[in-house]
């Protein structure tokens, strides 16, 4: 599965290579940028640095996640 997967020992697996936002100003105020800095490949967070992350994001600490896959032709 390319782009937001689950399984049991990683929570969130993000490809930048397949979001349709990459390069464009959402991609800078992306939590993923945010994360790795200005050129991102990808991140991939534990159910426990998500639970963080949502709790960062709630207060206005960070920003959300901006991911949205690329849709297959």
């Amino acid at each position: 599965m390319k782009g937001a997967s689950m399984s049991n020992s990683i929570e969130l697996s993000i490809s930048c290579n397949d979001c349709v936002r990459r390069g464009t100003p959402d991609c800078g105020d992306c939590l993923v940028s945010f994360v790795i800095g200005e050129t991102p490949d990808g991140l991939v967070m534990t159910g426990r640095d998500a639970e963080v992350v949502e709790l960062f994001n709630a207060q206005g600490l960070v920003p959300r996640l901006r991911y949205h896959p690329v849709t297959p032709q």
